[in-house]
């Protein structure tokens, strides 16, 4: 850790006059250094599909879908009472916005913010022209090349922390990477938020499937970074869907009012699957995405002026013969790309893509889908895209193999993101000049002085000649893959943290699962 980490450390916890103690300098000293590439600023444009008449249509008839069809505050009688209070007109559970006032009531929410880590060095930027990169959310299952597919345990989710850590190019340790369903699911969140909180330092999401655990989330933030940190800066990201279409329940809600209150940030995301929950047409789906997000977006800010906010879309088509979620597609892309222009024209962070795709295995299919998932999030302007790792099976299995498959790739969307450099040196005519007609460059000085740097590099793939190949054993993607998460997993090392501060998250988990009965539902 360095010295600037060991002070807010430190300074958060309310211990300005010390640095953690004896452990925790032996631990800094015999800690494994772990690279952490620092988040993506683009250096190229965004990709735009829309034109001027195209934003102004769409626009416009998401206020009417807001203003004449309304959207739905269920089992929240609160949330109705603030929507009245606000100017829009309420019977029953139904909310109708006047055109214009969501649009209005968005406007306090920040263009970007900073989300702390533990360690400052891996705080993160969301907005304007950054990418922020976080593994799998959600899966309930868990597939390696040795043990098959199976349901996610606890050791699992605390080892896709553990590979999240030690992944380069993810600036981030996400949420539920996956569902631990060995811990019964009113006390997951506290093993999972002790996970991310001590198995790694990057920025983590905390718990939103009740109110009350995301009111457990701040609380731990709270021991962690310092009560009065937490109470002026942004340490948690997490991730309120919206139940399209046009529906807000009381739970993702309650969660939303609790983050938004403390000032920590909410990922407001329509969950999309087009067909079924949205029309078949891409501006159809994007007016309702819009209408969605805008009403989403608007009752944080009636919360808390200011509380910061991601727009997001879950965006994926449906297989008209089975009915199945169909991911990387055509449709999917060109919605993507149009949400990003209306984020930013209402002046938010935005959320999309990741590595989706449909395939059971980390194959071609997977490959295919997944990168067109993730190139489409770089060009649409994303600012933090959730799934970027790991995913399989349309989200329900969080794959070994794949998460390290997918985490080397995110290095090629840092080196696409930085765009053409045409400083003198990148020119090159020294070179062009030195090898002349018919010569080569391997050898001259331009290439010596830049071939460390020249081209990025695969961690995982194989460029090996055939014999070389076949003589290693004519290995796979998959197998290669099997091999670096056994080789991540046995060098992990655990980011140092104070001691007292560990013992008293740890405490805190306790006290709070001996509080109450397991419930499995």
């Amino acid at each position: 850790m360095t010295e600037a980490a060991r002070a807010v450390t430190g300074e958060r916890a309310g211990r300005r006059g010390r640095s953690g103690g004896g452990a925790a300098r032996r631990a800094e000293r015999t800690a494994v250094s772990v690279e952490t590439a620092r988040f993506i600023t683009r250096n190229i444009p965004d990709f735009e599909v829309l034109d001027e008449a195209a934003i102004a249509v769409i626009e416009h008839n998401a206020e009417t879908v807001l203003e004449e069809i309304g959207v739905v505050f269920s089992d929240n009688p609160e949330a109705l009472e603030r929507w009245r209070q606000a100017g829009a007109n309420v019977t029953g559970d139904r909310v109708r916005i006047p055109r214009g006032l969501a649009r209005q009531l968005c406007a306090t929410a920040p263009a970007s913010f900073t989300q702390h880590a533990r360690n400052p060095e891996r705080s993160v930027e969301i907005g304007g022209r950054n990418l922020v990169l976080a593994p799998v959310y959600g899966p309930p299952f868990v597939r390696d090349a040795s043990g098959g597919r199976r349901y996610a345990t606890i050791e699992d989710f605390r080892n896709f922390v553990k590979l999240g850590y030690m992944s380069k190019w993810l600036h981030h340790s996400g949420g539920t990477v996956c569902e631990p369903t060995d811990v019964a699911v009113n006390k997951r969140h506290l093993d999972m938020l002790l996970a991310h909180m001590t198995l790694s330092d990057k920025p983590f999401m905390g718990s939103v499937t009740a109110p009350e655990r995301a009111q457990d989330s701040v609380e731990m933030c709270e021991i962690l970074f310092g009560r009065d940190f937490v109470a002026e800066n942004t340490v948690m990201t997490s991730l309120i869907n919206i139940n399209s279409p046009l529906t807000f329940d009381g739970i993702m809600m309650g969660a939303l009012e609790v983050y938004a209150k403390a000032n920590q940030a909410c990922i407001i995301s329509p969950f999309i699957v087009g067909g079924a929950m949205a029309p078949v047409s891409v501006a159809g789906t994007l007016t309702q995405v819009l209408a969605e997000a805008l009403a989403g977006v608007a009752y944080s800010q009636i919360m808390r002026p200011g509380a910061p906010v991601i727009v997001g879309t879950f965006v994926t088509s449906i297989d008209m013969n089975s009915g199945a979620p169909t991911f990387g597609t055509p449709e999917a892309s060109l919605i993507t790309y149009g949400m990003g222009q209306l984020a930013r024209r209402l002046g938010l962070p935005y959320r999309s893509a990741g590595g989706f795709c449909g395939s059971k295995l980390p194959d071609a299919q997977a490959g295919y889908e997944s990168a067109n998932s993730l190139n489409m999030g770089l060009m649409a302007g994303v600012n933090f895209m959730l799934h970027a790792c790991g995913w399989l099976e349309g989200g329900l299995v969080a794959s070994y193999e794949k998460f390290v498959m997918d985490a080397d790739q995110l290095g090629a969307l840092h080196q696409v993101a930085k765009g053409v450099d045409t400083s003198e040196d990148m020119q090159a005519m020294d070179a062009i000049r030195e090898v002349g007609p018919g010569g080569h460059y391997l050898g001259c000085a331009h290439t010596q002085a830049n071939f460390k740097t020249a081209f990025w590099r695969s961690d995982l793939l194989d460029y090996k000649p055939f014999e070389t190949w076949e003589e290693e054993g004519a290995r796979d993607t998959q197998t290669l893959a099997s091999a670096r998460v056994a080789r991540l997993l046995d060098t992990y090392r655990q980011p140092p943290l104070d001691p007292e501060i560990a013992q008293r998250l740890t405490a805190y988990v306790e006290a709070k699962k001996a509080a109450i009965a397991d419930s499995f539902s």
